[in-house]
């Protein structure tokens, strides 16, 4: 079968590989869909996790599909189960490092009694099942940012994880949401998804548009946004200095997108008494991002589909910031 690998930084191939078989305790997916994220592109530019690794490594790790075959021992799954994948669960780190990767044919899922695989309703497709993953990061960027309906909020980023909070905030009935970007079709995307508003950076300093809309609070004399909370999901190296400068006091800011070694002003974070929460994978329960791609169509946020044939085009649509929302492979 064909199977996606890392051989190298900027290195991505996609290889001849072994059909999986299960052992006792294992079940084999065939993929339906699988999405390419963030971290991806990340892995592929340094060659691997953190560097270059010892071996070709798998990737893919958004996935959704169908069991083909389980172990002897498996009595959980049976072949023709629909399921979607979490894929540091037992610390398999499939896609993320491990020995497997979803942007194949079929997936080995190791000692599948760790919690990896769950069950998805049979009235949602497959395409959009595997947007489970990047949708849970998403919503546990939200839960960090802990708000409340009546809340005032700017989301900076509106690539993917960002669109996962645009509709998580929406199905909570947060709606008075700001989307930051520099992409027209993204920005587009998010008020399909829910946002009030949407400011393109790349033509206007958004910072007086989001002081007009969400109102201003003084700190020692001096106007303020008025939003209560952010989602720093553009990874921008600019964002997070320009949120303290301008957060009213007692503002939160969950920051969900990859920031080595940026600059904080921590006086201004004493001042204001903010509150700055990191976002790292998912909500405590997996299963609410399957159950809010049960309740809502969200197949707004994916926008491009390619085969496998085809994932070196994939990767280049996934790179380009202006390309929209998620690309999807399907093997």
């Amino acid at each position: 079968m064909k199977q996606v690998n890392i051989h190298g930084p900027g290195d991505v191939r996609v290889d001849e590989a072994p059909e999986p078989e299960p052992g006792p305790r294992d079940a084999v997916v065939e993929v339906a869909a699988c999405g390419i994220c963030g971290s991806d592109l990340r892995y592929v530019r340094l060659g691997g996790l953190a560097g270059p690794m010892p071996a070709p490594m798998p990737l893919g790790h958004e996935l959704a599909g169908t069991i083909a075959s389980v172990g002897a021992e498996v009595e959980d799954w049976k072949p023709g189960d629909r399921v979607v994948l979490n894929p540091t669960a037992g610390q398999k780190m499939i896609g993320n490092g491990g020995p497997e990767g979803g942007f194949a044919a079929r997936l080995l899922v190791r000692e599948v009694a760790d919690g990896n695989l769950f069950a998805i309703p049979d009235g949602l497709p497959l395409e959009q099942a595997a947007l489970a993953e990047p949708l849970g990061v998403g919503m546990n960027a939200v839960d960090q940012a802990d708000v409340s309906p009546g809340d005032k909020v700017v989301i900076f980023g509106v690539g993917p994880i960002g669109l996962a909070a645009v509709a998580t905030l929406h199905d909570r009935g947060i709606d008075d949401v700001i989307a930051v970007d520099l992409s027209p079709r993204r920005l587009e995307i998010a008020k399909q998804l829910g946002a009030r508003a949407v400011l393109d950076a790349s033509r206007e300093d958004p910072w007086p548009r989001i002081r007009q809309l969400h109102g201003e609070s003084p700190v020692l004399g001096a106007p303020m946004a008025g939003s209560d909370a952010y989602i720093e999901a553009s990874g921008a190296a600019p964002v997070i200095p320009q949120i303290i400068q301008q957060a009213k006091g007692g503002a939160r800011l969950a920051v969900v997108a990859l920031h080595e070694e940026r600059p904080v002003n921590f006086l201004l974070v004493m001042i204001k008494q903010l509150t700055i929460r990191g976002a790292m994978e998912y909500p405590d329960d997996y299963n609410d991002s399957i159950d809010l791609l049960a309740r809502r169509d969200l197949s707004a946020m994916v926008s491009h589909r390619f085969p496998l044939d085809r994932f070196d085009e994939a990767f280049a649509t996934a790179k380009d910031p202006q390309s929209g929302g998620k690309v999807l492979v399907l093997p």
